[in-house]
């Protein structure tokens, strides 16, 4: 699959395993969560109001464009945060349970 970033140096760096949405990807060590889903060919997130993919916006920290979540839950921002080996992530939103009261 095409990626929308290609890789055109650091090519040396030790490669790293890593699941997005169950499926496995390989980035390489350094790289953010964006850029080993956008280089692998993967998006970020579905739009709200379409059936387009998002790519993320700002790229830099600052809108809320690129929000992912480990297996915990835990929103992690994908263009500041570094891939580990085994990370598992999901572009999913959680389910709503709207039957706990608060």
């Amino acid at each position: 699959m095409t990626g929308r970033f290609r890789r055109l140096d650091e090519t040396g760096r030790a490669s790293v395993r890593l699941a997005v949405d169950g499926e496995e990807i390989t980035a390489l060590e350094g790289d953010t969560l964006m850029v080993a889903m956008l280089a692998s060919g993967l998006a970020l997130r579905s739009a709200e109001f379409g059936p387009e993919r998002r790519a993320g916006f700002c790229l830099m920290g600052a809108c809320q464009d690129c929000w992912v979540r480990d297996k915990a839950g835990n929103r992690l921002r994908a263009c500041s945060t570094p891939v580990a080996a085994g990370m598992s992530i999901t572009t999913q939103p959680l389910p709503a349970d709207w039957s706990v009261a608060p």
